[in-house]
C-alpha cells in the first residue's frame, strides 16, 4: 500500500454530540495500555497490550527492541522533542518492503492508547521518512470522537493543517501546526479551554502527554559502573554509569527505600550483603561498595556483569522520577503519575535466581500503581505463574 494512502484527511466537522461515558471507578494515573505498530520496521498491523509488567519475548530479530524503540520515540514526541530527535534514523523505521508512492514518499505509522481519568484515549501518527522527515497525519480520539486531526495539505510548507474539537459556536477550530512536532503536545498552547469541547480536548491531550512523558529507558552498562565516577552528576543516567554518585545521594534520602534495595541485593548477589555504601575518594570521585557485614567491603569492580545489571535495575525499580535522568511533567503531582521503565535485554547476563527476583520486585512495585515495566527478554518461560505479568510473544 502506498504510504500516501495512510494520510488522514482533515474533516469538515469534528463536532456533534459527545457519546455518554458511563464508567466505574478508574485509576487516575495516566498510563500507556496499548502500543500500535501499524507499519513500523518489521511490524505490520501489530497491536500490543501493555499491563503493569509487560515482557516482549522472542528470538533475535523478532522485533522486541524495535517495539521498545517505538515506545521511547513516542515518549520523546510527547515531551515536545522534534522528529529527528525521536527518530534519529527514520529510514530504518520504514517497513523493508514498503514501496514509495508516485512522489517518492515512504514512511511509517505508529500509535498508542493512554488510559486514565478520561478513559481510553488513542493517538495515531503517520510519519513521512522520505524524501523529507515530517508528520503527515495525526489523530487523537476518545470514545470514538475525533478530538484532533491533522493532515499534510501543501508539501511545500513545513506545516500541517489541524482541526480540533470545539463544540462551541463553531464545531471545530482550524490552524496550521509544525510538521516536525507532535500536535497533541502543542494543544495546551493553542486551545483556550473556554468550551466543554475544548476542555475535553485539553484533558485528553494532557492524559496522553503525561502518560508518554513518564518514561525512563534503561539499559545498564556494567563496564561503566565498575569505575569511580565524579560527584555531582545529579540523576541516574540511562546506562547507570553514574550509579555510585546517585547512591551517595539516595542512601541518606530514604532509609526505607535503601533498606529494600539492600534486601534485594542480598537475594541477587553472591555472598552476604548487609549494606550498599558509597565512599568519596581523594580525587573528587565516589565509588560504591557492598558491605559484607564482617568488616569486609567489595568494590563494584569485583562484581560480575549479571550482579551489576541486577543492582542497577533494582535501584531503578525502587526509585522515581526525582532520581532518574528524565523530564517528567512537573505540573502533575507524583501521586498522579505512573513511571514506566523501558528495559531492553531485561534478562541479559542474569542467572535464573536474579531474573526471578527482579521480576517479583517489578510485579510487587507495579502492584502499587506507581511503577510500570515494559521489557524485552529472549525467553519468558521462566516467568510463568508470576502474577501481574503480561507476556507478548513475538516470532522472527
Amino acid at each position: 500500500m502506498p504510504f500516501a494512502s495512510a494520510e488522514p484527511p482533515v474533516v469538515d466537522a469534528l463536532g456533534g454530540s459527545v457519546p455518554p461515558r458511563s464508567r466505574g471507578p478508574v485509576d487516575a494515573r495516566p498510563r500507556i495500555t496499548e502500543l500500535r505498530l501499524s507499519a513500523f520496521a518489521g511490524h505490520r498491523a501489530a497491536g500490543f497490550p501493555l499491563g503493569p509488567v509487560t515482557l516482549f519475548a522472542g528470538p533475535s530479530g523478532a522485533g522486541k527492541t524495535t517495539a521498545l524503540a517505538a515506545y521511547e520515540a513516542l515518549a520523546r514526541l510527547g515531551a515536545g522533542a522534534p522528529l529527528l530527535e525521536a527518530f534519529p534514523d527514520p529510514v530504518a523505521c520504514v517497513p523493508e518492503r514498503a514501496r514509495p508512492d508516485g512522489e517518492g514518499r515512504r514512511g511509517f505509522r505508529i500509535g498508542c492508547t493512554a488510559d486514565g481519568a478520561e478513559g481510553p484515549v488513542r493517538l495515531d501518527v503517520a510519519v513521512q521518512a522520505e524524501p523529507q522527515l515530517r508528520i503527515v497525519g495525526e489523530r487523537l480520539t476518545a470514545d470514538g470522537l475525533v478530538l484532533l486531526q491533522t493532515a499534510l495539505r501543501d508539501p511545500g510548507r513545513r506545516s500541517v493543517q489541524a482541526a480540533w474539537h470545539t463544540a462551541g459556536t463553531a464545531p471545530v477550530t482550524r490552524a496550521p501546526l509544525p510538521d516536525d512536532r507532535l500536535g497533541t503536545a502543542l494543544l495546551p498552547l493553542r486551545v483556550a479551554g473556554k468550551t466543554d469541547g475544548q476542555r475535553r480536548v485539553l484533558a485528553a491531550a494532557e492524559q496522553m502527554v503525561v502518560a508518554l512523558r513518564s518514561v525512563f529507558a534503561c539499559d545498564p552498562r556494567p563496564d561503566c559502573m565498575r569505575t569511580p565516577v565524579p560527584t555531582g552528576s545529579g540523576r541516574l543516567m540511562t546506562g547507570c554509569d553514574n550509579l555510585a554518585d546517585v547512591l551517595w545521594r539516595t542512601r541518606s534520602e530514604c532509609a526505607r527505600r535503601h533498606g529494600r534495595l539492600v534486601e534485594a541485593l542480598h537475594e541477587g548477589c553472591a555472598g552476604p550483603v548487609t549494606d550498599l555504601v558509597a565512599e568519596p575518594l581523594f580525587d573528587g570521585t565516589v565509588c560504591a561498595l557492598l558491605d559484607r557485614g564482617d568488616g569486609h567491603r567489595t568494590e563494584l569492580a569485583r562484581l560480575g556483569e549479571g550482579e551489576l545489571r541486577y543492582l542497577a535495575l533494582t535501584l531503578v525499580l525502587l526509585t522515581g522520577p526525582g532520581v532518574l535522568d528524565m523530564d517528567p511533567p512537573g505540573e502533575v503531582p507524583d501521586a498522579l503519575r505512573s513511571l514506566t521503565v523501558l528495559a531492553d535485554g531485561f534478562d541479559r547476563s542474569l542467572d535464573p535466581r536474579q531474573r526471578r527476583a527482579l521480576l517479583r520486585l517489578a510485579a510487587g512495585t507495579a502492584g502499587h500503581g506507581h511503577i510500570r515495566l515494559v521489557a524485552a527478554v529472549n525467553d519468558a518461560s521462566w516467568c510463568a505463574g508470576t502474577d501481574g505479568v503480561t507476556v507478548v510473544h513475538l516470532d522472527s
